[in-house]
């Protein structure tokens, strides 16, 4: 079936469809409202979207790692802290930099496992090298997509930690250095 990739880079307009699909896959199902699948830095961000006959079935974003990657799950209140990446706090961090941060990735459940995940995740991984230079990736993998992940060249590291309203999850990263 033809699909399109599309990559938004940062001070880009997105679609609605795009923060509606993200909505659909990653936050109704755990009961948040409306909005919650918006970060506040969606403008210095890079998006990456996969539609499929005129619909969004895969979105991703990257965002450029300054700190060590501790945040709030989404904008508003009521959002449960992510933990930090414990490499980027470490006294070698400088060489794991630039680093970008994979978040709100998801696949419509009716199109999953046919490829559009991976499409959407090397897309996004090849354009943060090419915009930011990006040298590392990380992300905080759902218990349920570490698997994909690692299948697409991730590895997990430190312990299993859960986030509130969301569930168990692991710390994941990448060398870009070798995706393109």
């Amino acid at each position: 079936m033809p699909h399109d990739v599309h990559l938004a880079f940062p001070g880009k307009t997105l679609p609605e469809d795009y923060f509606a699909t993200r909505y659909d896959v990653l936050r109704r199902p755990l009961g948040r409202p409306p909005g919650s699948e918006r970060l506040p830095d969606e403008e210095e961000a890079l998006h990456a979207w996969v539609a499929l006959e005129g619909r969004i079935v895969a979105v991703a974003r990257a965002h450029l790692l300054v700190g060590d990657g501790a945040a709030a799950d989404h904008a508003g209140p009521g959002a449960a802290s992510i933990p930090a990446f414990e490499p980027l706090r470490g006294p070698h961090h400088a060489s794991l930099r630039p680093a970008v941060q994979i978040r709100q990735m998801g696949v419509v459940d009716s199109h999953r496992g046919r490829g559009f995940g991976a499409l959407v995740l090397q897309h996004l991984e090849r354009a943060v090298v090419d915009h930011w230079q990006a040298t590392t990736g990380w992300l905080q993998a759902r218990e349920g997509a570490i698997g994909f992940y690692e299948r697409c060249g991730w590895s997990t590291f430190g312990s299993c930690y859960v986030i509130d309203g969301v569930g168990p999850h692991m710390s994941m990263r990448k060398s870009l250095n070798s995706s393109i």
